[in-house]
């Protein structure tokens, strides 16, 4: 949580801080209730006329904010002027790398996506040829968004990120190429790229404009092709020592058989709850298996060079929307993001998983699917108690195309077997981000970096000085 405004309102400040105070609070204001007047602003931050018209005059000049209309059609003068963020002052890059894709979303300063693209990749091509083709993929998004140079990249990916380093940690089974386009963004840019695990982006995402909005702590369960978890407790994301938290496929459970080890997840939780087990669950109850689904109707898996141009200037898997900018702020757009944090392995960006379509087809089947999505949300819910006896977060969020496909039919399931399970009071709840969780994670990652320094460093939350 932030700190009360009653208590910040006791600090000292030198004039300086006291206008990076004043600056920062107009900004968050200008981009949270949209373009403001001056009297507006006074109105919102309680500071004087004069301070309002200092704080106007010294942003304008900076090239943060600017004109952008009047209040109303029959008004005129300076009391009138709508003043709004300048959202071309700096463009974001959030990139969703995947053992088979990478997808490249372009956005302004605000956070709105002016242009998204993803190619596929040969995971078994030279890595070289790979950071060449993404490469090639950040300069089209750029391109099609009208901008010359980004001003800060955050980068999701599978696997494990130091967080003193904030480099990949451990990279024997991660795609070499992800290392290879990261360390060339780096040296290629001279900007700052944030690396981030993609399911820690997804929590992100869920926090900011999803399932978790109203919570400080909760927890996000991956269910993808394997399975991960993000931890966010008190309003912040927590990586643990070594980037390792929410590596929950490791978690020892009952009904494996087996348990995992150093080098493998198999016989932990992944054993339980990863994309082949349930596959595997449903052929028990007598669920049909299918063949993975091409929301598209395309050959995702045909061969050819290992390269696929999948989408330019809007989302990929979703229909253009006629304006080529997609808003940030609620959660829209359907591209789901990878597996777990474990998983090295993922579906590409136009299949299902044969495992989400499975779990689809029981919920749209009523009492037929009852039975399977039953003993599903009992596996699920080990897991999750498991989090609970550690954390007791209070609020779960099941994401991946698992949770998903689910959607409240699962996590209501998987709520009922927690509460037999655990003494302590814990929301399930669907995700409500969709798709393509890690890349709008990834954006305001990104967007939080550049206007932290844009901005100025005084945090939110800090009182308005007059």
């Amino acid at each position: 949580m932030h700190p009360p405004r009653a208590a910040a309102a006791g600090r000292t400040a030198s004039p300086t801080t006291a206008r990076l105070i004043n600056d920062r609070l107009a900004l968050q204001l200008l981009q949270s209730e949209g373009p403001l007047t001056a009297g507006q602003l006074k109105s919102l931050t309680g500071l004087s006329r004069p301070t309002v018209a200092d704080l106007v005059e010294r942003l304008q000049e900076a090239g943060l904010i600017t004109v952008v209309g009047e209040s109303g059609a029959q008004r005129r003068g300076p009391n009138a002027r709508l003043y709004g963020i300048v959202a071309d002052r700096a463009h974001l890059v959030g990139l969703d790398l995947r053992t088979h894709s990478a997808t490249v979303a372009v956005a302004d300063l605000l956070g709105r996506v002016r242009a998204e693209h993803t190619v596929l990749i040969d995971p078994d091509g030279a890595p070289d040829t790979a950071v060449a083709t993404a490469l090639a993929a950040v300069d089209k998004a750029l391109a099609a968004a009208g901008a010359h140079a980004p001003h800060t990249i955050a980068v999701g990916a599978p696997g494990l990120v130091d967080p003193a380093t904030g480099r990949f940690g451990g990279t024997d089974w991660i795609p070499s190429w992800h290392v290879g386009l990261v360390g060339a963004l780096r040296a290629r840019t001279g900007v700052p790229v944030l690396l981030e695990n993609e399911v820690n982006l997804a929590a992100i995402a869920e926090q900011r404009d999803g399932a978790a909005h109203d919570r400080d702590t909760f927890v996000l369960l991956w269910l993808g092709q394997g399975t991960g978890a993000a931890v966010v407790l008190d309003g912040t994301l927590r990586r643990g020592a070594s980037g390792g938290t929410g590596e929950i496929g490791f978690l020892p459970v009952p009904g494996t058989g087996a348990l995992p080890s150093a080098s493998g997840c198999d016989g932990g939780f992944h054993s339980l709850a990863g994309s082949a087990a349930i596959c595997a669950l449903a052929a028990e109850h007598g669920m049909p298996y299918g063949a993975a689904v091409d929301p598209k109707g395309a050959d995702a898996s045909s061969p050819g060079t290992g390269v696929h141009e999948l989408s330019s200037g809007t989302g990929a898997n979703e229909p253009p929307s006629g304006t080529g900018v997609h808003e940030l702020s609620s959660g829209r757009g359907v591209h789901e993001p990878p597996s777990g944090t474990g998983a090295p392995t993922e579906a590409s960006p136009t299949e299902a998983l044969p495992a989400e379509s499975l779990v689809r087809s029981a919920v749209a089947a009523g009492d037929a699917g009852a039975a399977f999505l039953d003993a599903l949300a009992a596996r699920i819910a080990l897991g999750v108690a498991a989090v609970c006896a550690v954390l007791d977060p209070g609020c779960v969020v099941l994401g991946g195309e698992i949770g998903r496909g689910g959607g409240a039919a699962l996590a209501d399931r998987v709520a009922g077997h927690l509460a037999r399970l655990s003494p302590l009071r814990t929301d399930v709840r669907a995700g409500a981000v969709g798709g393509r969780a890690v890349l709008l994670g990834a954006v305001l990652a990104a967007r939080d970096a550049a206007q932290n320094e844009l901005f100025g460093a005084a945090g939110p939350g800090v009182s308005p000085r007059p």
